[in-house]
């Protein structure tokens, strides 16, 4: 289930019943008590009647959830790495923050922009809702624009037939189960404003091809280039199925086998 969804319930169930029982059963009784004799100065030192159990704790969650679903809904939401597909940019585990906002306002749970704000920019790091399946959240940069040709040629990104800028820095080793052992190409790639490393890996070949991307769709890439299911084999993203921009990295976890939490990483933007 959409996690959105469930806040929402919480949010209507806690305050239908907060503010239900205000509403009804309050007034019931004070309409009850004005209508008895009035009352005496002992009866006006015992404290009011205990509420339910369960009207207390959803008084008590009620403006908790509402906080959280607005914040997470319109502000930052946060969500977790679980692939390589953006190494060397995002690493497996990595806690990352995604702004809400900045590519307009949109209500929750149906996704419908209601206040037009900004739009994704090349070299963005974007979340949004695969386009296979709606239900899982990807991230990836965003390389091409509505409008834009791209193509892609011996594992070179060329956007309106020019090659983006690339330099060599070094190698990247590694580090996961199926992969641990191998090298990878690192290279400085510069896509408009946006400065960002990508590796290669030397033992495949790449996807080469190349596209003009339809109004209202976005072409994206990991930066892993060979280990990234991206816009290469399933195409655009629908402007409707952008979340929002990755900017931030709050928290890493390696793992227990791998030394638990990665503290070099807490606190770095997404470049």
């Amino acid at each position: 289930m959409d996690f959105s969804l469930i806040l929402f319930v919480f949010v209507v169930v806690t305050g239908f019943i907060s503010i239900g029982y205000r509403l009804i059963f309050e007034r019931s009784r004070v309409a009850a008590d004005g209508a008895a004799a009035p009352p005496s100065e002992a009866d006006n030192a015992q404290s009011p009647p205990r509420q339910p159990v369960l009207v207390e704790y959803a008084r008590a969650l009620f403006p908790v959830v509402l906080i959280v679903f607005v914040l997470r809904s319109f502000v930052v939401e946060p969500f977790r790495i679980p692939s390589g597909s953006m190494l060397p940019s995002l690493h497996i585990g990595d806690f990352i923050l995604v702004n809400k906002y900045s590519y307009g306002i949109r209500l929750p749970i149906i996704h419908h922009k209601i206040i037009p704000v900004g739009g994704p920019a090349r070299g963005d790091v974007m979340v949004f809702r695969y386009p296979k399946d709606p239900a899982l959240n990807f991230v990836k940069r965003v390389v091409g624009v509505p409008g834009d040709v791209i193509g892609y040629q011996d594992k070179k990104l060329f956007i309106n037939g020019e090659q983006v800028p690339q330099i060599t820095d070094g190698e990247f080793h590694f580090n996961q189960p199926k992969l641990r052992g191998r090298s990878a190409d690192r290279y400085l790639e510069t896509i408009d404003e946006s400065k960002h490393a990508i590796i290669t890996d030397r033992g495949l070949r790449g996807r080469d091809m190349e596209v003009t991307v339809p109004a209202g769709s976005y072409f994206v890439m990991g930066d892993n280039r060979d280990h990234s299911n991206d816009s290469r084999y399933w195409r655009f993203v629908p402007e409707s199925h952008v979340v929002g921009r990755a900017f931030f990295i709050w928290f890493s976890w390696k793992g227990f086998a791998n030394g638990g939490v990665h503290w070099s990483r807490i606190g770095n933007s997404i470049p």
